[in-house]
């Protein structure tokens, strides 16, 4: 019987515990026409109320957030991502530094040019870390893939 009850506590803990981490942030991915070859990739997350995401360029400590494009011959990226909503920095003393973060929503853009007329797909990864007043969760990547038609 014990056999039996702490095997089922193996099966069953790891189940709470992921419970319980669900991701505080949602990601939308969406592309917009700008002109025959420019792109706009737009990257939007909703962030439940309580948490914050840093920004790409947030202080020393957390990990800051950050998108990987996977190469593609027929893509090239023009400029940086582009952070687009209310953007706060407060001193963090748990990290000991200032931080910069959102809350609620943000949107990063990326510009992209399309070689030819030839239909491409930006697929990549953006990879984030958001915490409350209480935690921070582990850094998390999200895939994406996005048609540029």
């Amino acid at each position: 019987m014990k056999k039996l009850l702490a095997a089922l506590c193996l099966f069953v803990m790891p189940l709470l515990a992921s419970a319980q981490e669900d991701n505080p942030v949602k990601w939308t991915f969406s592309a917009k026409k700008l002109d025959a070859q420019t792109y706009e990739l737009s990257a939007k997350a909703t962030i439940d109320k309580g948490w914050h995401l840093y920004s790409q360029f947030t202080g020393e400590g957390p990990v800051p957030t950050s998108f990987t494009f996977a190469k593609n011959p027929l893509l090239t990226m023009d400029g940086k991502v582009k952070e687009v909503g209310k953007l706060k920095s407060e001193f963090d003393p748990n990290f000991k530094s200032d931080m910069k973060f959102f809350e609620n929503t943000v949107t990063f853009v990326q510009k992209i040019k399309v070689k030819g007329k030839a239909t491409a797909q930006a697929k990549g990864t953006v990879e984030f870390m958001v915490c409350d007043d209480h935690q921070c969760l582990p850094p998390t990547e999200v895939p994406f893939a996005v048609s540029l038609k």
